[in-house]
């Protein structure tokens, strides 16, 4: 499993994300957790978070070991926002992951991504060992 994640801070003017240090998050969440790597872009929904995005997901399109984690606003918001991209590219939506990052600081961002990678891990986990039970 290979997760890439983008981080947004809703152009830094955003209050919840005042406890947020945005600065030293990437290298806690590359340090703590598995993934491929971390970014941080001050509006992934404005023009040029939506061609970063577009970039991530076409290039993992292809791999089925690819999940995009996307800590940012409400998840039914990004779903909304990134609807057509995800379309366009070609990204399977299933391995497209936004997760909420408001409201918390750097620990709290860390535990709520760590949360959805043990659960994408233990989701990978299953279906593997169903195949597995199947042969």
């Amino acid at each position: 499993m290979k997760i890439k994640v983008l981080l947004c801070n809703c152009k830094g003017l955003c209050d919840s994300f005042k406890n947020t240090d945005m600065n030293t998050l990437p290298f806690q969440v590359e340090s703590d957790l598995d993934v491929r790597y971390t970014m941080v872009h001050p509006q992934l929904c404005g023009q040029g978070g939506n061609e970063i995005l577009t970039e991530v997901l076409r290039e993992s399109a292809a791999d089925p070991e690819a999940y995009v984690m996307v800590g940012a606003c409400a998840p039914e918001a990004q779903t909304k926002l990134f609807k057509k991209i995800i379309r366009n590219t070609g990204f399977d939506e299933k391995r497209f992951v936004p997760l909420d990052i408001r409201g918390t600081d750097n620990d709290g961002i860390l535990g709520r991504l760590r949360e959805k990678a043990e659960a994408l891990i233990k989701q990978e986990e299953d279906k593997v060992a169903s195949g597995a039970s199947k042969a």
